[in-house]
């Protein structure tokens, strides 16, 4: 069943190019756009919280004024009292309590057409200014020059109760705004204030908030590209870097001191890229000197033996021989050809080894695996003497008879060659459960390895001592197809170091070779289904094998 696609975004298409656009430009614009939002918010809010302030305030003052006209009535007549009221651009409309009405100042019209007075001015006081001879006050407040009352008309007033407002309401359309409040005499009053005003301050504080907004943008835009420049500068370090090496300055790393970081994460990465690549690029190195090692020493290897061929057949095509030595040229093109047999026959084991080795795993002796070995190493004869020795009871291991035999074979014959006069093959295992494993040790009494060449013999066609006619040894492929045959059945062959004297197990003084196997009990080898390529061994590196030298 198809899983089913995840949801969102998708991401970019596989290949696709990396969009590369200024990081830089990026930041500042984005940052600047966020700052321009929020000081439109900002102002804004700004804006509506005065207004409402202003608007709050109109209202008091009408509030105010009427309180004031309520403690007028009584004292001044209407007309009077509205135009008391109507100061500074109010529209005052007063009507009695037998329903007699008063209008002053502009009318609802002329405030919605155009500017008027400021609504919140000074309250009228109790009695107007001096009136001029049309009728007029003079505008100042205090008390009003009229002709005293007489003490009956006093004495009522006194009597009566003090006039308050009783109710009101505002009504506030956007343009106008209206206060009604009814006073317990019976008065109504109507009280009318235009917001002109507030709207010509609200364009003023618009306007000085546009301004220092774009001030501001301003100088944030120009201290962003200072610090984003900054910001950025590792990256800048990185791309320095990164061409350096280009141009051959491989050993340049940017080493953060701060590896948690975003920038530390990403420098991290780089460098760990950087030593992968160095890495990669020096196994790459190392792996094409082996492969030109190796087929300069195969041409060499095989340049003998096919010369010696070539040099016997013509002797004996052109040349009139007696019989002994046409004979003898005879076996030496026998012998030399089998030599070169030998030899290719050893390369192409070692170009399947690379490849991947099928194995027929079955339940074996390795103790009987070696003694099959030793009896076929005394069948061909030598004055060096084969000794199989068994320590105690060895389980049985899972893997190819064929193959072990081989490894075995190999192990012997390279003791064989390099030996004085003895060479002893040891069988014996050790561990318990999960690490038991079988030892199969094979020891001579020849000059033996030193330390520093006991990884270097398993080298392809590496021989130590050079001076060493080849005709006297191997192909040089012997203990680099033993290890690969052993690593493909889960083991190994290592070079022991010399022996000290005394030790449990002196051995014969030469050379030490182990095999080690685990028990079958571990033991998981690679049936012929399935075949392991040899570099998936840790040890494998693709190139030569370490060999013993021949």
């Amino acid at each position: 069943m198809t899983p089913p696609a995840p949801r969102g975004r998708p991401g970019p298409a596989p290949g696709a190019p990396l969009r590369t656009g200024s990081l830089r430009t990026r930041t500042v614009v984005a940052v600047t756009a966020l700052l321009a939002v929020l000081l439109l918010a900002l102002a804004l809010a700004v804006q509506a919280l005065v207004g409402d302030r202003l608007r709050a305030q109109v209202v008091e003052r009408l509030g105010d004024r009427a309180a004031a006209a309520a403690a007028l009535v009584g004292t001044v007549d209407d007309d009077d009292l509205a135009d008391r009221l109507s100061a500074q651009g109010v529209s005052v409309v007063v009507t009695s309590p037998d329903g007699g009405a008063v209008t002053a100042g502009p009318s609802p019209d002329d405030l919605r057409a155009g500017p008027g007075a400021d609504p919140l001015g000074e309250l009228p006081g109790p009695a107007g200014g001096p009136r001029d001879s049309d009728g007029a006050t003079d505008g100042t407040t205090g008390s009003e020059h009229t002709t005293p009352p007489d003490p009956a008309s006093t004495d009522a007033a006194g009597s009566d109760a003090t006039v308050s407002v009783t109710s009101s309401s505002v009504t506030d359309d956007g343009d106008l705004i209206r206060y009604e409040a009814a006073l317990s005499d019976g008065t109504e009053l109507a009280l009318t204030a235009g917001t002109s005003s507030i709207d010509d301050t609200l364009a003023t504080l618009r306007g000085v908030l546009l301004g220092a907004s774009a001030a501001f943008l301003l100088l944030a835009a120009g201290a962003l590209v200072l610090v984003v420049r900054r910001t950025l500068r590792p990256l800048e370090r990185m791309t320095a870097v990164a061409r350096s090496i280009s141009g051959g300055d491989r050993g340049r790393r940017l080493r953060p001191t701060r590896p948690t970081t975003e920038l530390g994460r990403t420098a991290t990465a780089f460098d760990e890229m950087l030593d992968d690549l160095e890495r990669a690029e020096g196994a790459a190195l190392a792996a094409e000197a082996r492969l030109r090692s190796f087929v300069s020493d195969a041409a060499h290897e095989l340049r003998t033996p096919v010369a010696g061929i070539q040099a016997a057949a013509d002797t004996l095509v052109r040349s009139r021989l007696d019989d002994d030595e046409r004979e003898r040229l005879t076996v030496h093109v026998v012998r030399e050809s089998l030599r070169a047999g030998r030899l290719i026959g050893d390369m192409l084991l070692m170009a399947r080894l690379d490849e991947g080795l099928a194995l027929d795993p079955r339940p074996l002796d390795v103790a009987e695996v070696a003694r099959g070995a030793a009896e076929r190493q005394r069948v061909r004869g030598g004055d060096v003497a084969v000794e199989v020795v068994t320590s105690g009871p060895v389980p049985p291991v899972s893997g190819d008879p064929d193959r072990l035999g081989q490894v075995v074979g190999n192990l012997l014959d390279n003791a064989v060659r390099h030996a004085r006069s003895s060479v002893r093959v040891s069988v014996a295992s050790r561990g318990v459960d999960d690490t038991a494993e079988v030892v199969v040790r094979v020891d001579d009494d020849g000059r033996g390895v030193d330390d520093a060449d006991r990884e270097r013999v398993f080298d392809r066609l590496v021989r130590l001592d050079e001076a060493r006619a080849r005709g006297d040894g191997g192909s040089g492929l012997g203990l680099p197809i033993a290890r690969a045959i052993a690593r493909a059945h889960g083991g190994d062959v290592v070079c022991l170091p010399r022996a000290a004297g005394g030790g449990a197990d002196p051995g014969l003084g030469g050379a030490r070779f182990e095999l080690r196997l685990p028990a079958s009990a571990v033991a998981q080898p690679k049936s012929s289904e399935t075949e392991t390529p040899l570099h998936a061994h840790p040890t494998w590196h693709g190139g030569a094998e370490r060999n013993r030298p021949e």
